[in-house]
């Protein structure tokens, strides 16, 4: 029985690793801050001919900052508060009651 327990742990560590892995919000905050790095690079290389056509605004800069800013915050909010999946014994609550309550009442 030990080896079917054994197994069982390590598959649970597998699948805790996987949910952080597969977190979304590093997906996101991946991609915001590699396109932000890019665009603000951009921005820092506009022309005169560039500004002039967005009004004297550096729209690059500012978008790329903004989008540098929202994925590192997407980052620091998965470091900080890193996805936990749920317990093994217990399963998803899908907000369906079953077939018990439905029977009552």
């Amino acid at each position: 029985m030990s080896d079917y327990q054994h197994e069982v742990e390590e598959l649970e560590r597998e699948s805790a690793t996987a949910a952080r892995l597969f977190d979304v919000r590093r997906i996101i905050g991946g991609l915001f801050t590699v396109y932000g790095v890019i665009v603000t690079i951009a921005g820092l290389m506009a022309s005169d001919a560039d500004l002039k056509k967005a009004q004297n605004i550096n729209i690059n800069l500012w978008t790329g900052l903004g989008m540098l800013a929202l994925g590192l915050f997407f980052l620091i909010w998965q470091q900080l508060r890193p996805a936990v999946p749920p317990p093994a014994g217990e399963p998803a609550d899908e907000g369906d009651d079953g077939p018990e309550k439905d029977a009552k009442g």
